[in-house]
């Protein structure tokens, strides 16, 4: 048996910047952190070169007769688009399960790609560094599936941590961040998260966002150049500690990111945030690229109650989570897998599931 876990993100400041209509020409940078809810796969070999595939959250299961599948389509698309790219040569139950609903804006799509892919090549004996691992999933998700979102939501869940992202036409660069332990607990416990009570097709958001960075749509360019800068910002201020203003950025650049397109906004995403800055929230913004999903916000200690209070009576429920260092990792291995953690070049071990 074969237990991988990959986790989810919150992106604090340039998203939309990570799609590629936008950063070929004008470069992207993202600041984001992956938090401890978590997407795993659960990978036994079956004896004959039959494919089982079941996933908790969907209550689907299916079976393919080939380990060459040609259609790419239906619920279970993302691994089955996966077993493609891998190659798989043998047979496989593959389990898939997650702590969180999709299309709820923290990057679900992209962890299950990565999830998938970091299981299967693991199976395989192939090695995928963390860039390799990324970019395999972003391809799985847009390319094979034609899924037109950025990428940093691969990015985020293979990497884990706290980072600025910075999005090339040559390339992809990740900068892990080295704060204070001080100031980086502090950033972790005055970030709340609730879920609005919906869950959003953020395709339409993206696609609309795409067309218009491609024609260069004046004013969507503008929005989109200032909240990459304001990632950069607010890296200085992360690193000179000053968490206050961190938190003020947050509610500059959801007024800003409202301006991007069309739909990233409703009159109850509004009010709920209203809401929240009337009870003491600093900033806030909606995760992903908006319509729905987790109201995330910055809540200063002493805040903090009167805040969660007002989301409950509101109706919004409230996640709790801590950010997650680990990235994409292999969480248990039997020894029935023989040596393919060393042939991976991985240290195989069991740790414990939060």
């Amino acid at each position: 048996m074969l237990i991988v876990r990959a986790p989810v993100r919150i992106s604090f400041f340039g998203g939309g910047t990570d799609l590629p209509s936008y950063y070929n020409q004008h470069g992207g940078a993202v600041l984001s952190a992956s938090i401890n809810k978590y997407f795993y796969t659960l990978v036994t070999e079956l004896e004959d070169r039959k494919v089982q595939l079941i996933s908790a959250d969907l209550r689907v299961m299916q079976t393919l007769d080939s380990l060459r599948p040609d259609a790419l389509e239906g619920d279970l698309q993302i691994p089955i688009a996966a077993i493609q790219y891998i190659e798989l040569d043998r047979g496989a139950n593959i389990f898939l399960a997650s702590e969180i609903p999709p299309g709820t804006g923290l990057g679900s799509s992209g962890a299950v790609a990565v999830c998938i892919v970091k299981a299967l090549s693991t199976f395989q004996q192939r090695h995928f560094d963390r860039y390799a691992l990324a970019e395999a999933a972003y391809h799985i998700n847009t390319a094979m599936l034609g899924h037109p979102g950025g990428k940093q939501d691969e990015y985020g869940s293979a990497f884990g941590g706290l980072k600025y992202i910075e999005f090339v036409q040559e390339g992809v660069i990740v900068r892990p961040l080295d704060l204070d332990p001080a100031v980086l607990r502090e950033l972790d416990a005055n970030i709340m998260l609730f879920f609005t009570g919906s869950s959003r097709a953020s395709a339409s958001i993206l696609e609309r966002q795409k067309k218009e960075s491609a024609e260069q749509k004046q004013s969507t360019i503008e929005a989109l150049a200032y909240l990459k800068q304001q990632a950069a910002d607010a890296l200085d201020v992360l690193e000179s500690g000053d968490l206050r203003a961190f938190g003020e950025m947050m509610h500059d650049a959801w007024e800003t990111k409202k301006r991007v397109t069309e739909g990233i906004t409703n009159p109850h995403i509004d009010e709920l945030y209203g809401l929240a800055r009337a009870n003491g929230a600093i900033g806030g913004k909606i995760a992903g690229a908006g319509g729905g999903g987790f109201l995330m916000l910055y809540c200063e200690e002493e805040a903090r109650p009167a805040v969660a209070r007002a989301m409950r009576d509101a109706g919004a429920r409230e996640m709790l989570f801590r950010f997650d260092y680990d990235g994409a990792t292999v969480v248990y291995d039997e020894p029935f897998f023989g040596n393919a953690g060393q042939a991976a070049g991985m240290d195989w071990h069991l740790v414990e599931l939060t």
